[in-house]
């Protein structure tokens, strides 16, 4: 492409301060280095750890910055070393990596990769230590290595899933965080036999993408968990087939549901991040068979606290990072998943909103409105 190699001008929403809405700037991206890409991001959306991260109430502050990490584009140009992907392919940006080079990436049980593991404290690229984004000659930091709100970015090539060039981007651009984390946990990790119980605490984009994927691998029952009863309807189309309000009950909801499930669910997978509720979806897995996987981040302080009988009663706690997927190697296969219509996409995506009016996207998450809301960086 003509720009290779040059620095491109473009539109990025860019955070100034922490809770500041976004604005929309005229950003320098830098050509890519040693084993990095540059994309053009068409479209991206907006999840809850970037609210998180912009709010930063409880961690490392870092500013000015380009936030966004679930996404889909085309490769514009690649940096030296780059042979798995060229200019005009299509790719998923990943928040996490997978460098094939490293114990982790060489293992079949793990995804978690040593050279390009999540850090949502570093703003720059691993090779230099520099961002490639500026305003005026000035550093715009990156957030964990994707930010796709910008029409441009730069990113290691270990954090790109090249995917089929006939999958719509405006749809599997969801898979790149959220619904393949639940998606993951459910039938990579958890991996409910057919006719099982599930119980799935907190019904958010990760939960509900955990009950698609418990539904996918054939649960006859499907027990959404959550405070809030507006969720349930909409949990229906995902394959929930009752609910339990924790509100609704002076009893612990593991006692609930054990009694709802003569004994306990065979399957338990826990994304809200509270302790309590982490506690629960141990707790409310049937012995000698029961499987509850945790997939919520809780809070530094958190503590996990049960009583070892129910470990030596044949319970089992796992947990999961990103549905345990390597993200260059497994995610091309989940977009498949969405192209033979075994995995369905579009009920996740409930809003879209023209890049101008990023910050929408926002004010619908703090509501508590919607699911997904795909921000179209093309009008």
């Amino acid at each position: 492409m003509a720009t290779a190699g040059k620095v491109i001008k473009c539109k990025a929403a860019v955070a100034w301060e922490a809770g500041k809405p976004l604005s929309i700037e005229e950003v320098e991206v830098a050509p890519p280095q040693a084993m990095e890409v540059r994309v053009k991001i068409l479209f991206t959306a907006l999840c809850h750890t970037d609210v998180y991260f912009w709010e930063a109430k409880g961690q490392t502050p870092v500013f000015p910055r380009i936030f966004g990490h679930e996404a889909g584009g085309i490769v514009e140009s690649v940096g030296e070393g780059v042979t798995e992907v060229a200019p005009g392919d299509h790719v998923l940006p990943v928040f996490t990596g997978e460098c094939k080079e490293c114990p982790h990436c060489k293992s079949a049980e793990s995804n978690m990769c040593d050279l390009l593991r999540i850090n949502t404290d570093r703003g720059v690229m691993i090779s230099d230590g520099k961002s490639r984004f500026s305003i005026g000659g000035k550093p715009i930091y990156h957030f964990v290595g994707t930010s796709t709100f910008s029409e441009y970015t730069v990113l290691h090539v270990g954090c790109l899933a090249k995917i089929n060039p006939e999958a719509p981007l405006d749809k599997v651009c969801v898979l790149s965080c959220g619904i393949s984390t639940g998606l993951g946990a459910s039938i990579n990790v958890a991996k409910p036999p057919k006719g099982s119980t599930v119980a799935i605490f907190g019904l958010g984009a990760v939960g509900l993408a955990a009950a698609e994927g418990a539904r996918i691998a054939g649960a006859s029952r499907i027990i959404g968990i959550d405070l809030n009863a507006n969720r349930f309807e909409e949990a229906r189309k995902f394959g929930c087939t009752e609910f339990v309000n924790p509100k609704d009950h002076s009893k612990p909801v593991q006692e609930v549901l054990a009694e709802m499930t003569n004994g306990g669910v065979d399957r338990s997978i826990e994304c809200t991040g509270n302790i309590n509720a982490m506690i629960q979806a141990f707790e409310c897995v049937h012995d000698g068979w029961g499987v509850a996987v945790l997939v919520g981040v809780p809070h530094n302080d958190a503590e996990f606290k049960t009583h070892p009988m129910n470990f030596l009663n044949e319970r089992t706690l796992k947990g999961t990072f990103f549905g345990n997927f390597k993200p260059r190697t497994d995610l091309p296969n989940v977009v498949e998943m969405y192209m033979k219509k075994e995995l369905e996409v579009e009920k996740f995506i409930t809003h879209s909103v023209p890049f101008s009016e990023i910050n929408k996207a926002f004010d619908l998450m703090a509501k508590g409105e919607g699911i997904r809301c795909i921000i179209r960086m093309e009008n």
